[in-house]
Parts: structure tokens; C-alpha cells; sequence
């Protein structure tokens, strides 16, 4: 038989029900205060919920209603009462991986609390996480970055059942492609190109220019602008071409807006020596190089901001009038907390307005972006689930001609840049450490029914 502690995390209070017998005298229970007045006004993907109990008298018992619905208007009817001294709810007849909402109320003699202590939450451990086949269950391409050192074990399993789309995290990248003026290393890209070629998965160049991943001798290039611009040509033309029908999509041009007021171009030194069209260049170039081949911009914040989503869709605009682009990127880095369904949606409309392929490029989820954990609670699993169900689910909308992929960026929590990047704790992947999947797997999923 399972059981499950019944507890109230989602913020504030960090008391046992049974603790309420216990409270201020023996005559009655304290009041505790919380955010709705009324059941009616709980939101319940809120992790901002407390509960709310008017006063009653010292409890006899707890009564518990188990629901497949937010509204509890579904009840389990074989979950219904608790003894005061036996806060645990037997789950084993629940099915696994399933949602449900459970919420507890005191009860004295015939006295119940008026308000509904509410826990918007799954049960807990009812059977490990389904793992179907994310790229079974998909009609568009599932994607996960990769690097050229791990190809193998367990890493290649996973990307193999799951994934058939790639993407290189890092070595596809000017610095790591081109380090000094005149010579290429191609290794570690060409063992990423023959691995997608012998396993039969599409292969997404990222990211031929990057304002990031610039070589220093390309940053303090000695020659003149018009050199410059006849070896970022060359450079172009030599990647594209080498890795032609072989890499079917490049980010052309990665991160160009700048994140100030008016979301002018970075001024990178690829703009500072070609000036405002070497955006134009670039994916000339790109195109000549491979025809076939489809060319995105890609850049972060596509969602959250406004404004840059303006100043996106515009360098679209302009590269669409002569056919130089195929598709944006939408880099997905959020947290569980936003950017909200709307902005994301807005997102995907406007470049479906714009009949260009959709692609969000760079998805994981902060479980932790204010630092207030040291572990993945469960509810907070729960969350960062709900978020990666509705990215997915957003995705999975879009009209086929205008899906490209979606794409994960990391496999293990462990090895996420955000570690670094942040510099405390988080979990915004979909597998554990030890490679189980996590509720966000299953959120991936849910997204796709």
C-alpha cells in the first residue's frame, strides 16, 4: 500500500494538520491567514496560494476530497476522512503519473472550516514518470544539443530513443570552427555531422555568427573593413559549403539586437566593419554557399520583450524580401514563473503571419530563479512541469507547414549552462543526474495531447 504525507509547501505554511490540535488553547484553532477569501478565487497554478481556515474548534478529524478536477467537482468518493492522528492518504488505487488536487478540511463535532485548505498539486509518487518516446509522440522534430565528447553510453541512448534532431551546444561556433586567422578545425564538428549521418537525425548548424563565440583575432582584426568582410565571406562560404546537405539548417546570425532602449543592432564588430546590412551579407553568403539549406536568425527574450520582438521580426522583414531567410529561433530560456502563454503565443504568431518556420531553439526551464531552494521540492517539480506542458503545447499548435523544431537545451540538470551562467543551484532539465526523467518529461508529453 502507498501512502502519501498530505502537506501544505507551496509557500508560507510549514505545519502538519495535525499540528492545528495543538494550536493556541484547547478550545479552538488559530486562524491561519492566506491569500483568497474565498475557494472560488484560488487560482491554482499560483504558487503564491497560502491556505485559509476560519476558526473552528479543536479538530476531531480531517476531511480530505481527492479530485481528478481543479474545482473539485470530480470527487474519488473512497477518499474522505482522516483521523487526526493519521495524516497519510493511501494512493495506491490512484493511477500513475496522473494529476490530481486534493484539498483537507478541520473538523470539531459538526463544525467544518469554511474555507478549504487547497493544494493545487499532483500526488505525489503514484508510479514512476511515463517515458514514451518524446519523438514518437511528436509530429514535429524533437531536438537536444549535443558535444562531440559525448556520443556515447547513456547520453547517446537517451538521444537515440528520444530525440532526431540535433543541435552542437558550443563547437559549431566561430571561435571553435576558425580559432586563428587562416586555419580551421573542423574535428569536433565533423565527428557531430557523422554522427547525425550515421544515426539518420537532422543536424541544425548553430551558430555561424555570434557576437560571444568571436575568435580574438577576429575581434582585433588588423586588416581593413573590406578584408574583414572578404574573410567573414570566405569564412561563410567554407563552413556552409564543407558541411553542405549534410547540416540542414543554420542560425545564421544568433543574438544581433541589442538589449538596450529601441533594441538598436549589438554593436558587435561584425557591425562596427560591414556596418548595419552585414546581417544582409551574412545570409547572402549562406545561401549562396548551400540553396537547400534553411537559414533562421536566433535570439533570447523573443518572447518577453516587446520591443526586441519588434526589432526581430523587422531584420525578418527585410532578409524575407529576397528570400534569405526560412525560419526564427526562438531561444527558450524561462523560468516557471514566465514569460506568460500570451507572450510566447505572440511569438509564434508573428512569425506564422510571416509564413517562416517556427523554431524554439534553446528550451529549459528554471525551477530555482530566485534562489529559494536547495532541492527540487515537489511542488515546484510540478510547476516548472506545467510550464514545460504549455511551451510544448504552444508548439504543438502551430500549423505544420510552420513547425520546424523544438529543440532542449541539456539533457542532465547537471550540465546546464544556467549552473554557471547564474551561479547557484537549478534544475531546468528534463532528466535527473542519474538519467530517470523527471515531471518535466512528463509535462513535455502532456503538451503533445
Amino acid at each position: 500500500m502507498k501512502k502519501i504525507k498530505i502537506k501544505q509547501a507551496l509557500v508560507l505554511i510549514c505545519i502538519s494538520l495535525f499540528a492545528l490540535s495543538c494550536s493556541k488553547s484547547d478550545d479552538e484553532v488559530e486562524v491561519i491567514a492566506g491569500v483568497p477569501t474565498a475557494y472560488s478565487a484560488v487560482n491554482l497554478t499560483d504558487s503564491g496560494f497560502t491556505a485559509n481556515w476560519t476558526r473552528v474548534y479543536r479538530a476531531d478529524k480531517y476531511l480530505v476530497d481527492v479530485s481528478t478536477t481543479a474545482d473539485f467537482s470530480t470527487l474519488i468518493p473512497s477518499y474522505n476522512e482522516l483521523a487526526v492522528n493519521a495524516l497519510t492518504l493511501d494512493i495506491s488505487g490512484l493511477n500513475a503519473g496522473a494529476t490530481y488536487y486534493y484539498r483537507v478540511r478541520a473538523v470539531r463535532g459538526a463544525l467544518i472550516s469554511v474555507y478549504s485548505n487547497v493544494i493545487a498539486t499532483e500526488i505525489i509518487s503514484t508510479g514512476p514518470e511515463p517515458t514514451t518516446a518524446l519523438k514518437e509522440a511528436a509530429n514535429f522534430k524533437v531536438g537536444m544539443i549535443v558535444r562531440s565528447t559525448a556520443l556515447t553510453g547513456q547520453t547517446s541512448d537517451i538521444i537515440l530513443r528520444e530525440f532526431d534532431n540535433i543541435t552542437s551546444e558550443y563547437e559549431m561556433k566561430m571561435d571553435k570552427m576558425y580559432p586563428s586567422k587562416g586555419t580551421y578545425d573542423f574535428t569536433a564538428v565533423d565527428k557531430i555531422v557523422k554522427y547525425a549521418t550515421d544515426n539518420k537525425l537532422n543536424l541544425h548548424g548553430h551558430a555561424l555568427i555570434w557576437h560571444n563565440a568571436t575568435p580574438d583575432w577576429v575581434k582585433n582584426f588588423t586588416g581593413t573593413d573590406a578584408e574583414f568582410e572578404i574573410m567573414v565571406k570566405e569564412y561563410i562560404t567554407t563552413v556552409v559549403t564543407r558541411y553542405k546537405g549534410k547540416v540542414k539548417s543554420w542560425d545564421v546570425v544568433n543574438e544581433a539586437v541589442d538589449d538596450g532602449s529601441g533594441n538598436p543592432l549589438r554593436n558587435s564588430v561584425f557591425k562596427q566593419k560591414m556596418g548595419d546590412d552585414y546581417i544582409k551579407k551574412c545570409y547572402q553568403w549562406a545561401r549562396a554557399a548551400d540553396p537547400d539549406c534553411k537559414l533562421f536568425y536566433n535570439d533570447y527574450n523573443f518572447a518577453s520583450s516587446t520591443t526586441k520582438r519588434a526589432a526581430i521580426f523587422k531584420i525578418a522583414d527585410a532578409l524575407k524580401v529576397d528570400n534569405l531567410i526560412d525560419g526564427l529561433g526562438a531561444q527558450m530560456h524561462i523560468s516557471y514563473k514566465g514569460p506568460a502563454a500570451s507572450e510566447i503565443q505572440a511569438v509564434v504568431d508573428g512569425t506564422v503571419s510571416r509564413k517562416l518556420l517556427m523554431h524554439f531553439s534553446e528550451l529549459d526551464i528554471q525551477a530555482n530563479p530566485d534562489n529559494d531552494l536547495k532541492v527540487l521540492t515537489p511542488e515546484r517539480a510540478i510547476l516548472q512541469k506545467n510550464k514545460y506542458k504549455e511551451v510544448v503545447k504552444i508548439f504543438n499548435s502551430i500549423p505544420t507547414a510552420n513547425q520546424y523544431a523544438l529543440t532542449v537545451w541539456g539533457m542532465r540538470d547537471s550540465e546546464s549552462w544556467l549552473l554557471d551562467f547564474w551561479g547557484h543551484i537549478d534544475w531546468p532539465l528534463m532528466y535527473n543526474n542519474d538519467y530517470s526523467v523527471k515531471k518535466a518529461h512528463t509535462g513535455f508529453l502532456e503538451g503533445l495531447k
